[in-house]
């Protein structure tokens, strides 16, 4: 359950500095956040069929509208007892529902008339300590199906079929898979971030996966080496120094109150002193990770905040070889943990380049 005595201290702060009277989430992210339930997408543009409110003075001050056939299914199974739950025709948009239940001057993450639009990144950051107990938790559960199902790969093995046994794998514990990846040697080595096809998997695969619960997103990528290249190991591991890299900016940008473009430009330099300055331009490279996959990029001129306690999940690819995973990042004496470890892979030591950090990076897997 998520703490929602930490939610309304937010929640106040927010209304407080808007001068709104209520604030209301439809995206099922923002509605995870704030409710610890589900509202699973009505429409292609993201929204579902229910809204979670907040209401500033109020008795109750949290608040739902879901429609007639959704509602009381909804208040059972999917939200804390501290909501009230507003029945709507089934026949009635859910943003002119909302519109009709929001006292005063209100906002939302999706287009209610008179309405303002908040967008919630930002007040999903940083994480509380009910959230990382419960990141902890699927991020261990993650890392162990997908270790289960790497130790099980051939190189004659079809990316497609990888990626079938990662789902099911994925399909446990509440946990849904919005990314899985897997790519074969060759399809690696040509693309950024390639879908699984119908490719063997080769001299090597390169298992990416995203899994979610409740909100919550943890990513990793793991390689399975069964016959690589000689040049692989040198470009495993420069992409294991660029994540360093953006591990130590990351928790410099904390200290010093630094934004995402600090943290990509210490990546961008990274690649070039490892002698691979155009890498950065071939795809994204992680960010902040929590209720989104990504919560925000690191990119030329990002200016959001690097917040801690926070996820982070940085991918730094360089030629077919990708090094990924979610650590939490806070500002005490211990400030990585890898929450997506895998203690049975075997394991290197990478050094940040600039920075005085080393840390422990999941090698390729030899069967």
């Amino acid at each position: 359950m998520v703490d929602l005595d930490a939610r309304a201290a937010r929640l106040d702060d927010y209304l407080a500095a808007t001068g709104h009277d209520a604030v209301w989430f439809a995206r099922p992210n923002a509605f995870a956040w704030l409710t610890g339930g589900r509202n699973a997408p009505a429409r292609e543009d993201g929204v579902g069929v229910a809204a979670a409110g907040y209401v500033s003075g109020d008795t109750p001050a949290f608040r739902a509208v879901a429609p007639a056939g959704d509602a009381e299914r909804i208040a059972d199974e999917e939200l804390p007892d501290t909501f009230a739950v507003e029945p709507v025709p089934w026949h009635e948009s859910l943003a002119e529902a909302v519109a009709r239940e929001s006292p005063g001057a209100g906002a939302a993450d999706f287009d209610v008339p008179g309405l303002d639009r908040i967008d919630a990144g930002a007040l999903r950051q940083p994480l509380v300590p009910n959230d990382v107990d419960r990141y902890r938790s699927l991020a261990e559960e993650t890392a162990a199906a997908v270790e289960r199902v790497c130790r099980e790969l051939g190189p004659d093995d079809a990316e497609y079929e990888a990626a079938s046994a990662l789902r099911i794998a994925l399909s446990s514990g509440e946990m849904s898979a919005p990314v899985v990846r897997v790519a074969g040697s060759e399809r690696a080595e040509a693309y950024h971030s390639p879908p699984a096809g119908a490719d063997e998997l080769g001299d090597y695969a390169v298992v990416t996966v995203t899994a979610e619960r409740r909100g919550l997103h943890a990513s990793l990528t793991r390689t399975v080496a069964f016959d690589p290249p000689e040049r692989f190991e040198e470009q495993f591991r420069s992409a294991a120094r660029a994540e360093a890299t953006a591990l130590a900016a990351t928790h410099e940008a904390v200290d010093s109150g630094g934004d995402a473009g600090d943290v990509f430009a210490a990546i961008r330099e990274a690649y070039a002193e490892l002698g691979f300055p155009d890498a950065w331009e071939d795809g994204e490279q992680g960010g902040a990770a929590g209720f989104a996959r990504r919560e925000w990029l690191a990119a030329p001129e990002a200016d959001q905040d690097v917040r801690a306690p926070m996820g982070y999940a940085y991918n730094p690819v360089v030629g077919g070889a990708r090094s990924e995973d979610t650590y939490l990042v806070s500002s005490g004496d211990e400030p990585f943990e890898c929450l997506t470890a895998t203690p049975n892979w075997p394991t290197f030591d990478a050094e940040a380049v600039g920075f005085d950090l080393t840390v422990e990076r999941h090698a390729p897997y030899a069967p």
